[in-house]
């Protein structure tokens, strides 16, 4: 990991970073060699060779800060068209059951917004919001509901009490050592 345990930079130390490679920038444009820069910043020479690559290729945009690298955000409005999309159901946006799953939300933020999540990412933006995962009913279409019934009542209570009449301990045939 590049920065320690939590995370990256703060607003703050990118402020400072960014004060920093503007400074490089004047000592570009007065003619300073790039070790002198570095040992006047208490920079590493690599780094005031790269601040001098980006200046060359984008001017001082190149480098400015990109800002905070966190997570995309969905507006509100956005979170509420989500919503609304999804209560649709799967089966409207091309899906062949009636299944979401985080690939397919994350996917369809994707379409929606042009906006990239991973799955764990798409996970914690459904949490944040109240959703929660959903454990489906299943039941087969061929399924007899009288058939089961009839099985719960006559031969289910003769399978049990086969089990517990069932002598307990080893029969001769499965006791260890005997033949």
């Amino acid at each position: 990991m590049r920065y320690a345990q939590g995370g990256g930079l703060t607003d703050a130390e990118r402020v400072r970073r960014e004060l920093l490679r503007l400074q490089a920038v004047d000592r570009f444009e007065d003619g300073h060699k790039n070790g002198d820069i570095a040992a006047a910043l208490r920079a590493s020479e690599r780094s005031v060779d790269r601040w001098r690559r980006a200046w060359r290729e984008q001017g001082e945009a190149g480098v400015l800060s990109k800002g905070s690298p966190g997570r995309p955000r969905l507006s509100d409005t956005q979170i509420a068209r989500l919503e609304r999309e999804l209560e649709r159901g799967p089966l409207a946006h091309g899906w062949a059951d009636q299944r979401w799953t985080l690939a397919r939300i994350k996917t369809l933020i994707g379409r929606l917004f042009h906006v990239s999540y991973t799955v764990e990412g798409t996970w914690q933006l459904l949490r944040r919001h109240g959703w929660s995962w959903q454990q489906p009913a299943r039941r087969a279409i061929e399924r007899d509901d009288e058939a089961v019934e009839m099985w719960k009542t006559e031969t289910w209570p003769r399978v049990r009490a086969l089990r517990r009449n069932a002598a307990p301990g080893w029969s001769s045939r499965t006791r260890p050592g005997s033949r």
